[in-house]
């Protein structure tokens, strides 16, 4: 944890490289640094601090999003006076959308299964060090039975 005492400085969320949020902040106190890293920009001739957005931010910020949107239509907290048809439309959606999700990882999961590379190289290394190991090992006394060899090819 680093503390650092600024006047002026920036936040920046970074996602795949670009800064999608970023605001200046005024602090005359002690301010700690506990996520991210400490950059100085030179750009803007003050220091920085980026935080960078992980796979598990992108997803909650995109399921925080659709609740938000999901709890303002079906609950009318806005006053919208959308019509009945567009609530009951909105009622059983996140229903759906966990269903799309059940399917996407399925697909994912299949196709990643289905184009996985097969390592014959390192296969074959793998198992010239198991036979060096097994020589080493008969070679100081100990007696190695295996019932079927595995053979790569």
């Amino acid at each position: 944890m680093a503390t650092l005492k600024l006047y002026k400085f920036t936040v920046c969320a970074i996602y795949n490289k670009n800064i999608i949020y970023e605001t200046e902040l005024s602090n005359r106190n002690t301010f700690i640094l506990t996520g991210g890293f400490f950059n100085y920009n030179f750009a803007l001739h003050r220091p920085t601090i980026f935080i960078t957005m992980t796979k598990l931010l992108e997803w909650l910020l995109g399921v925080s999003l659709i609740g938000v949107a999901w709890g303002l239509v079906t609950f009318d907290l806005l006053d919208l006076q959308l019509p009945p048809q567009y609530r009951e439309l909105a009622w059983p959606m996140p229903v759906y959308l966990l269903v799309v999700f059940g399917c996407y990882s399925l697909a994912t999961v299949g196709y990643r299964v289905a184009t996985f590379n097969d390592c014959e190289d390192a296969a074959k290394e793998l198992q010239a060090q198991i036979k060096e190991a097994k020589e080493d090992l008969k070679k100081k006394g100990l007696k190695i039975v295996s019932a079927a060899p595995v053979h790569v090819g």
